[in-house]
């Protein structure tokens, strides 16, 4: 498959993620406002041990597979970048239509980084087994935890914002792969 199907298919999965946000926003208007960023990282954590979880025991039983797994790791990212940047609120503090700005900000943001990467190591991910994506997520969780736990500060390595966006673009893979498909493990 060519890069352009890649950006294509990255398009529809982030279409499909903006589709729930938004109906989500409708049901709860962005109460994630009070969320202090570290409760967002320990949320996506809990998404990113189900996927494994599901992976290994490849039982579900609150009917659920990983694929909508994936697309919640997608939209608890970028409320997780919306966090970082406008930190916590003590009450929601913005409206549904700001927080659709936000997410596509962020959202195109994660696509232009999957573009340029996706050039750079040539469309491996579409060689990589889906698991291996849950382990590189789970994996940037840890890196988010240390740099939280150490005030955000990193001496070599990427911010808390870029291992956020490779999360994203992780679960977007996962999400891709699995498209068309739902078994409880892949």
């Amino acid at each position: 498959m060519d890069k352009l199907n890649t950006e294509a298919q990255f398009q529809e999965v982030m279409r499909e993620c903006r589709q729930l946000f938004e109906l989500k926003l409708h049901d709860y208007s962005p109460s994630w406002r009070l969320m202090r960023p570290t409760t967002v990282t320990d949320q996506l954590f809990i998404k990113a041990k189900r996927i494994r979880t599901l992976e290994i025991t490849h039982t579900s039983l609150v009917g659920e597979g990983i694929r909508p797994e994936f697309i919640a790791l997608i939209n608890y990212g970028i409320i997780a970048l919306i966090q970082l940047k406008e930190g916590t609120a003590d009450r929601v503090d913005m409206s549904n239509d700001d927080a659709l700005k936000l997410y596509d900000q962020y959202a195109h943001e994660a696509l232009e980084l999957m573009k340029r990467k996706n050039h750079d190591y040539g469309e491996a991910w579409r060689e990589m087994r889906v698991s291996s994506y849950t382990d590189f997520i789970l994996t940037k969780l840890e890196r988010v935890k240390e740099l939280e736990d150490n005030g955000g500060k990193a001496l070599a390595s990427e911010g808390i914002d870029s291992n956020y966006m490779d999360i994203i673009n992780y679960a977007v893979f996962g999400a891709i792969r699995l498209a068309g498909k739902q078994p409880a493990h892949a």
